[in-house]
């Protein structure tokens, strides 16, 4: 489909609906296209950018192509996409990584400069996430029921700390 008949659909015909000056608030992976865009309201997309506009009521979650439409930015859309897709390719290696056991027994990972920990606790599994280089860390107050959702969680510690931990 030819981005200009792209956008000849959906919210895009609507008089009402504005077309340009709308910011990206959030985006997110739905794991599969499993989503109909609420601007155009034909592309399925898995790769969600969550838009606002100052003089539309909704937040309108929408694909790549219509963010960059609605945004008059070809760039940072596209950078988004590309975030959240990197992501998703390390969630996926993530399930099969090797896990070390520490002097203390514990389950641990060195990866991308962090040390992820798995230690067991009353009722179950936290996570705690350091970086190797400062030495700054945070120990996780979730509890996981088992080693196996600690794993999974871990990656998601791993990305926050990416992102927060100096």
């Amino acid at each position: 489909m030819s981005l200009r008949r792209h956008t000849d659909h959906g919210k895009w015909s609507e008089a009402k609906v504005p077309h340009r000056g709308w910011s990206c608030i959030y985006d997110d992976d739905l794991g599969e296209p499993s989503q109909l865009c609420e601007m155009c309201e034909s592309a399925e997309v898995r790769f969600v950018h969550y838009m606002q506009h100052p003089e539309y009521p909704d937040v309108l979650g929408v694909g790549c192509v219509c963010a960059e439409r609605m945004e008059e930015d070809y760039t940072r859309p596209r950078e988004r996409e590309r975030r959240l897709k990197n992501v998703a390719r390390r969630r996926a290696a993530w399930r099969g990584r090797e896990w070390h056991r520490s002097a203390k027994g514990n389950p641990y990972v060195n990866v991308n400069g962090f040390n992820l920990t798995l230690y067991e606790a009353a009722r179950g599994w936290r996570v705690s996430v350091a970086n190797r280089a400062t030495g700054a860390s945070q120990k996780g107050k979730k509890l996981f029921p088992d080693l196996a959702a600690a794993q999974a969680a871990a990656f998601e510690a791993l990305i926050w700390a990416e992102q927060n931990l100096p």
